[in-house]
């Protein structure tokens, strides 16, 4: 489980929502993830589409659904695949749905 903090992903989610997330599955673009940023910083964004880090690994562009409004790969650049922890599979709280 993970949880919602700040409005980077409005409208989708909202501070304090309450997510299903699975480990160890794989993003495809379009997935809500949990990555670590660059600067260390856990956060739920969108994968948009993969990219190559500045070492040449494999990793994932992930921005703000809300572009207005907090960090992402345009202020931190790619995330490296290790990185990207969990795949969010559903909102629990307080409208459970899909993702």
């Amino acid at each position: 489980m993970a949880r919602v903090r700040g409005a980077s992903m409005a409208p989708t989610l909202l501070p304090g929502d309450l997510l299903v997330v699975v480990h160890g599955r794989p993003p495809v673009p379009g997935d809500v993830v949990v990555g670590e940023l660059a600067d260390g910083t856990v956060a739920v964004k969108r994968a948009v589409e993969r990219r190559t880090t500045a070492s040449g690994a494999a990793g994932w562009w992930l921005l703000s659904d809300d572009p207005a409004v907090g960090v992402d790969s345009r202020h931190r650049g790619p995330v490296p695949e290790e990185r990207v922890r969990a795949v969010v599979v559903g909102r629990l709280w307080p409208r459970p749905r899909r993702l």
